[in-house]
């Protein structure tokens, strides 16, 4: 890491890994954000000292928090995604946003084949079925759905998205997306609307960036056009789907099933989802293996030593262009 600076002070917002805090801690001398009535007190005194703030997606910088840190420069960001950091806010104000892209897109995209196998074939619920006794008192499981050339559809074929269908090639799946453009060379069919791709599949994953641009992109017409013999599965953003719409698609039987391991407001999955047999519900596991943890975490700190030292960073995300700006900020 680069030589401590006093006047150009790193910032720790919301939790992180364990490790990465500590790191934090001691070899950059970061603070921590207060939360309650002493941040106020802590941001009058140490904000115009902040050069870079190390946060999560699941915590990020608003509008409100940037304004009170002057001299920020850079967020750098633990996770791919970043729809919890204000980016039109940050590009207005000069400051850079970095994400740890890549390094995580294996683990993420294993995680939605598991939920697309465990949703189709029910396996969570036949090892509840079995410990709970029922293969001796009321037999056989009942029968599921094949996997294996199963047509499914993809919303949002960027790093994620792409690991997911080279995955599902091998289980001779057709594949289809959908995104807000075509993917130039892609193998894989394009299709012009959420709407007619969920038409056209068995089952939809859900692999598109959150934020306002995609907010509630699979809504219920989404979920009515995959109808009842259809099945969804998402490692995106809670944002990204409907959750009401998809609780009522599911407690009215007008969907098969469902895989998330997102949700709109985590640590809350709905209530109504959690006696469903078919429906199969992770806290947010995507990337939680040990290597990509530790992969994402010297990622971090690499963009943070590079802003650091040269004002630049190893991945930054694009920028909007701000407001009368010709050029990005």
């Amino acid at each position: 890491m680069p030589e401590s600076d006093s006047s150009r002070r790193v910032l720790q917002v919301g939790p992180l890994k364990p490790s990465l805090a500590e790191t934090l801690r001691t070899s950059y001398d970061a603070f921590a954000l207060p939360d309650g009535p002493e941040r106020a007190a802590f941001l009058a005194e140490h904000g115009a000292a902040i050069a870079a703030v190390v946060t999560s997606g699941r915590t990020g910088v608003d509008a409100e928090l940037m304004s009170a840190l002057p001299n920020l420069g850079a967020v750098v960001n633990f996770g791919v995604g970043y729809d919890t950091t204000d980016v039109e806010a940050a590009a207005a104000r000069n400051v850079m946003v970095s994400n740890t892209p890549d390094v995580l897109s294996d683990c993420v995209a294993d995680t939605a084949v598991g939920l697309l196998i465990d949703t189709m074939r029910q396996f969570s619920a036949a090892d509840r079925y079995l410990r709970a006794g029922r293969w001796i008192s009321d037999g056989n499981y009942p029968l599921t759905h094949k996997v294996s050339g199963a047509r499914v559809g993809i919303i949002g074929l960027g790093r994620i998205g792409q690991a997911i269908a080279t995955r599902l090639v091998a289980f001779g799946c057709p594949i289809s997306y959908h995104n807000r453009r075509e993917v130039a060379g892609s193998p894989y069919t394009y299709v012009t609307s959420a709407v007619e791709l969920a038409r056209q599949v068995d089952a939809l994953i859900v692999a598109a960036a959150g934020g306002s641009g995609t907010r509630h992109l699979v809504d219920r017409d989404v979920l009515d056009a995959l109808g009842p013999d259809g099945y969804l599965v998402n490692i995106a953003r809670g944002s990204v789907v409907d959750e009401q719409a998809l609780v009522d698609a599911l407690t009215e039987g007008r969907l098969a099933g469902a895989g998330l391991d997102v949700f709109t407001d985590e640590p809350n999955a709905p209530e109504a989802l959690l006696s469903l047999d078919n429906v199969v519900l992770l806290p947010h596991v995507g990337s939680g293996t040990v290597e990509t943890r530790a992969a994402m975490e010297a990622l971090t700190l690499a963009n943070l030593d590079k802003f650091l030292e040269t004002g630049d960073l190893v991945t930054p995300v694009p920028m909007p262009t701000p407001a009368g700006s010709g050029q990005r900020a």
